[in-house]
Parts: structure tokens; sequence; C-alpha cells
């Protein structure tokens, strides 16, 4: 089981940090009483932070059960997406870019 979390490719390190922060906390906290949740937070909680194009943070979109993260900074951006973990995931998310 795994939480993805989606980083636009053109948001600076300092806010992506920021953003995956607040995505994953946000994540958890929306979606903490789902069975499979309580399930991953009990260990291990594998998570994959990914850089993705325009293109591709908005074709995500698409996938279900998610949160946006928006960068005030940034004139209100969305720059983040966290999914809630889950075992089977749409096969485009399998090719998307470690964030390194």
């Amino acid at each position: 089981m795994k939480m993805y979390i989606l980083v636009r490719e053109s948001v600076p390190l300092g806010f992506a940090m920021v953003g995956v922060a607040h995505a994953s906390m946000a994540a958890y906290i929306k979606f903490a009483d789902d069975a499979a949740v309580k399930q991953w937070i009990s260990g291990p909680f594998y998570k994959a932070v990914c850089r993705v194009s325009d293109v591709q943070f908005d074709e995500a979109k698409a996938c279900p059960d998610h949160v946006i993260i928006t960068e005030s900074a940034l004139g209100g951006q969305e720059t983040v997406l966290a999914f809630k973990p889950r075992e089977v995931w749409p096969k485009s998310f399998k090719f998307f870019s470690l964030y390194r």
C-alpha cells in the first residue's frame, strides 16, 4: 500500500518541500477514518514523491480521493497532489519520475 504525492516540476524546491509536507498531512487527515488508511498508517507507510509535468498533474486529478495543495506565494497555484493510500494505482502512476 502506497501514498503518491505529485509535485509540479515547475515548483521551486523550497515550495515543493513545504507542499509535500502539507500534502502528506492533509491527505492523512482527510482520509484518516478510512479502513485502508488505518492499515497503511500501522506501517510500513510507503510514499512515492514524484515530479510531474503540468499535463500529468492535470490528468492525475481524474484519479479519485486526493487533496490539492496551493501556494499563496505563487499566486494560488496548485503545486502538489496527494492521494489516499491504496494497493492498486492507474497504470500512468508507474511511469512518473521520482523526485530526486
